[in-house]
């Protein structure tokens, strides 16, 4: 769109104090600099000078532009929406700042399928359960799918590199400690890589999609989440890739598609949430009446929980996957955060900070959503009663122990049987494993207890 009234250029503007109040993970952030080089190679074969500029707070990213628009003449400023509270507000001061200069601010939407605030129930209100909103969603897309945007075109030559700062500061130079190689190789950054995982996963994993997802040691999931959250990918490129094979018509064809089609609007749902319900966005819970909840203080659980050394195994092998490749598997991360709220009672707001500090696909909404879901605190989250054993959901989800010998190898020797509560069947102090730190029945029980009375009041 900016290029149908003339040459433009390219601006990113970089925000380290910003990302470390947001609590952003640092193999996040190295993950996006390193896609900036990428992106800044793109733009060169493009004619598209790319200008970076550091602005470590939101708040003086208004003074910056106005300078920047100044500077090089710039009549419009083109960018995509972000949906949180903090991102809002940024957004609001600049749109002032520019409409003093007579600079025009055009905002698109590329995070979600939809705009934002325009899905909505009869009552033009919106939605706080999935499933309906969900209905409504597919509803909109049998009328019309979105379509991914062609890729944009060479400009002319028209701008010299004068005033044009295009180099790529170091993590170290912006206040963070480096990313060892062999983590970054886990995570490889570029448009092509992530249409290939995309390709990949839709021709060689979606078909059997239902059946694999929740299975930890296998690769059942996308894993595409990273790619979307720094806007590598686009979820109308996701949309289109869903429904390559039916030419673009939207009609499922297996259950594969449908599952995948669900956790896409998942996404979708809680990009929503926040934006329709901003308190979200502000350590506040969505059920207002659980911020009684009388969380207990134990700062030995919840390092344990942290490090991986709950005594639970598949807790143990979720946490200590995220501490070394900064993702978890999906159905892992219910597991762990159910554990953090409910059987140690701890508040649910420390797992959700610590999961942003570790996951290279930290996403706001997505994280909290999730968090909330788990802890009963969310919209349409799990009921409070509901609450996972560890050990079942491990024993059905990694029968064989495998996802679990490989994170916590201590346990190599245990058989399938033994695995999941090695001390249950294992007496041999020699195990080097922690015993649990807390009995699940009782912890249970607890929990239950506590939101039964808190609901009660």
């Amino acid at each position: 769109f900016a290029q149908q009234n003339g040459p433009c250029m390219a601006v990113v503007i970089l925000s380290p104090d910003q990302w470390k109040l947001h609590q952003d993970a640092t193999i996040k952030i190295d993950f996006y600099l390193r896609q900036l080089a990428e992106l800044k190679k793109s733009l060169c074969g493009l004619n598209i000078p790319l200008h970076i500029q550091t602005v470590p707070l939101w708040q003086d990213i208004p003074a910056a532009l106005k300078q920047l628009c100044q500077r090089f003449q710039i009549k419009t400023i083109h960018c995509n929406i972000e949906n949180g509270w903090n991102e809002q507000q940024r957004d609001l001061s600049v749109a002032t700042q520019l409409s003093k200069m007579d600079c025009q601010f055009e905002q698109y939407t590329d995070r979600t399928i939809f705009p934002l605030h325009t899905i909505r129930n009869k009552s033009n209100q919106p939605y706080q359960v999935f499933s309906a909103f969900k209905k409504n969603c597919i509803e909109q897309l049998n009328i019309c799918l979105p379509q991914a945007l062609p890729a944009i075109e060479a400009q002319q030559m028209v701008f010299d590199n004068e005033g044009i700062d295009n180099l790529i500061p170091s993590l170290e130079q912006l206040g963070f400690e480096a990313i060892p190689a062999e983590k970054q190789q886990l995570w490889p950054v570029g448009e092509q890589v992530a249409l290939d995982h995309l390709m990949h996963f839709i021709d060689s994993n979606l078909v059997q999609y239902d059946q694999t997802r929740d299975f930890p040691a296998i690769e059942g999931t996308s894993q595409l989440s990273i790619y979307l959250n720094i806007g590598i990918l686009s979820i109308r490129q996701c949309l289109e890739a869903l429904f390559n094979a039916q030419q673009g018509h939207f009609y499922i064809e297996n259950s594969g598609q449908q599952f995948w089609l669900n956790e896409l609007l998942w996404r979708e749902f809680y990009q929503h949430v926040m934006a329709d319900f901003p308190h979200v966005s502000k350590h506040l819970p969505f059920k207002r009446s659980t911020q009684n909840i009388p969380w207990l203080q134990d700062d030995a659980s919840l390092n344990a929980w942290k490090y991986g050394q709950t005594g639970i195994p598949i807790v143990d092998a979720g946490m200590r996957q995220m501490l070394a490749t900064g993702w978890m598997h999906n159905r892992v991360r219910m597991i762990c955060a159910m554990f953090l709220a409910k059987n140690l009672l701890i508040d649910w707001r420390e797992g959700e900070a610590w999961f942003m500090q570790q996951l290279v696909d930290g996403d706001f909404a997505a994280n909290n959503g999730g968090w909330q879901w788990s802890a009963s605190t969310g919209t349409d989250s799990v009921p409070y009663f509901r609450v996972f054993n560890p050990i079942s959901q491990s024993q059905k989800f990694d029968a064989q122990g495998d996802y679990i010998r490989r994170w916590v190898p201590e346990l190599a020797r245990c058989n399938a049987k033994q695995i999941h509560e090695p001390y249950a069947y294992i007496t041999d102090s020699n195990l080097d494993y922690p015993h649990p730190i807390i009995d699940l029945k009782m912890s249970r029980q607890r929990a239950i207890a506590t939101f039964k009375m808190v609901n009660a009041k």
